[in-house]
């Protein structure tokens, strides 16, 4: 089995080096992840200038754009042999909710799913990497498990890992994306120049955590795993908006 690996941190970053390691147990790993880190750049694509693809000392290639850009280069073109499975992580923090509308570890896998590769995006659910060595097993383990069946039925998958020792797991469930509050304010400030500057505020706090969601399953030490749809079409809404249009 091939995976192509990538994430959102960049190339360097804890989180892709443990899953690379944990993934080359069983599979051929393809690294290709962006050369800075590049979180929160959700699915965006380079189009105004040429992308570098350079090789690190430890295999690792890197590109100077964003992993949506990694994993379009990299199945378009780079690589020789088409991946049969996309992985995306293990991103330094939860993408849980409407994380995953902004997260560029979950827009890394879904490039993938839209190239018609099955991807699944892992995340540690607190920032620092504790407990880093229990993710990538869980993320090894969930891999080897699922691969099978998703190569069979192609599917896109959001996992987040508790950051608690394996002892301490709850188990693996599958849930449906939670819901946070709006976002905090953003944060005013001066630069050096004296200009006013704005730091975007930090992302709200769960709303919708109730049983079944991403985050009660985490808030339980449990490993949630979210099928996601990437159809945004708000069928509900389609028979009014006919209606307002006199249709």
């Amino acid at each position: 089995m091939r995976i192509l690996l990538s994430n959102d941190d960049g190339y360097f970053s804890p989180g892709i080096d443990a899953l690379a390691r944990a993934l080359s147990a069983f599979a051929q790993v393809d690294v290709v992840a962006p050369e800075r880190d590049r979180s929160g750049a959700s699915n965006s694509l380079t189009l105004d200038r040429p992308l570098t693809v350079r090789t690190a000392a430890n295999g690792y290639r890197y590109v100077n754009g964003t992993p949506t850009d990694c994993v379009h280069v990299a199945i378009t073109g780079l690589l020789a042999q088409r991946p049969d499975l996309v992985v995306s992580g293990i991103n330094d923090g939860a993408n849980m909710g409407d994380d995953t509308i902004y997260s560029g570890t979950v827009a890394a896998a879904m490039e993938g799913f839209q190239l018609g590769v099955p991807a699944i995006a892992f995340s540690l659910a607190q920032k620092g990497y504790a407990h880093l060595d229990v993710a990538a097993r869980v993320a090894g383990d969930l891999v080897r498990r699922l691969a099978p069946r998703l190569i069979a039925h192609p599917m896109l998958l959001n996992v987040n890992v508790p950051s608690v020792a394996e002892n301490e797991l709850g188990g693996v469930v599958v849930t449906r994306l939670g819901k946070r509050h709006a976002a905090e304010a953003v944060v005013e400030g001066r630069n050096p120049r004296g200009e006013t500057v704005y730091w975007i505020g930090p992302a709200g706090s769960a709303k919708d955590a109730g049983p079944g969601t991403d985050f009660h399953a985490l808030a339980q030490r449990q490993v949630a795993v979210t099928p996601l749809d990437v159809d945004l079409s708000a069928g509900p809404s389609m028979a009014q908006v006919r209606d307002w249009l006199g249709g």
